[in-house]
């Protein structure tokens, strides 16, 4: 599940490194294991509007080792995407993130859920999937969005173009994610039925740096995503100002750890507000 897993794990204490656990056999062995016997978590990370409220939170697997503890996502993933077991991880991801959306929505709390797919999901089959677990869970097709990465997008324009038509007539999101970091352009992406651009950390990181032209990379990201009626998610934000200036920019939501880390679930609602989320 390309890149957006691949945010730091915040709980769970250190994962102490040693030639042993970072043994290919090691990981593909306990990937399977930890899939059998429930050992993978989701957490959920908001994205939120510019006045800070979260409009929908994006599912973020985790593997927590019984001995280990949190395995951080960078060392697990490129091993799940290399031996294919990002596919039953995925499917089981995609599984957990609408039934929790099922339950929010069945407390009165709307939140829809965005979820990674990895280009190894993304078969023809894949379609039925998303829609047996729609239909399993009773959750509209309206709470799920679905993030790709832009390379996948135009590596197989016709694939791509037949798959992502097929999720998008079952009435679910498309997120293009990571957008900026591969060798496409709006221009582009125009042409695939998306409905959300993720503008890449990296651009993030630098916004406020004038040595950089990211600021007007950013811009005309926007300003073309606007005319194209495509919203645009800033990842990473980690400062005040970036906030302030990506804001600024035109950015219609934000995601980042100055709002937020990625948590469990029971940990979104409020001890002082029960109900609400945080």
């Amino acid at each position: 599940m390309p890149n957006l897993n691949i945010h730091p794990a915040p709980l769970g204490g250190p994962f102490e490194e040693s030639p042993h656990e970072l043994t290919a056999q090691w990981l593909g062995a306990h990937l399977r294991k930890a899939l059998r016997e429930g050992s993978f978590e989701v957490h959920y990370q908001p994205l939120v509007t510019a006045k800070r409220e979260p409009e929908a939170y994006e599912a973020l697997v985790r593997f927590r080792h019984p001995k280990l503890g949190m395995v951080p996502p960078a060392k697990f993933i490129p091993m799940a995407e290399r031996n294919g077991m990002i596919v039953p991880i995925g499917e089981w991801v995609l599984q957990e993130a609408c039934s929790q959306a099922a339950q929010w929505a069945g407390i009165g709390v709307r939140r829809p859920v965005s979820v990674n797919v990895s280009a190894r999901q993304l078969t023809r089959g894949f379609v039925g999937t998303v829609e047996h677990i729609l239909q399993r869970n009773g959750l509209s097709p309206q709470m799920l969005q679905l993030e790709m990465t832009e390379s996948f997008a135009l590596s197989n324009w016709s694939e791509s173009l037949h798959i992502l038509s097929c999720l998008k007539a079952l009435g679910v999101a498309i997120a293009v994610d990571d957008f900026g970091t591969g060798y496409s352009s709006l221009s582009y992406l125009k042409r695939l039925p998306i409905d959300v651009v993720k503008i890449d950390r990296s651009f993030v990181e630098s916004v406020e740096d004038p040595h950089f032209n990211t600021r007007a990379i950013v811009a005309a990201i926007v300003s073309m995503a606007r005319d194209m009626g495509v919203r645009t998610v800033a990842e990473g934000v980690e400062s005040e100002a970036q906030f302030y200036l990506l804001r600024e920019l035109g950015c219609d939501l934000f995601q980042g750890y100055l709002f937020a880390r990625p948590r469990p679930a029971a940990v979104l609602f409020s001890e002082r507000q029960p109900g609400r989320l945080q």
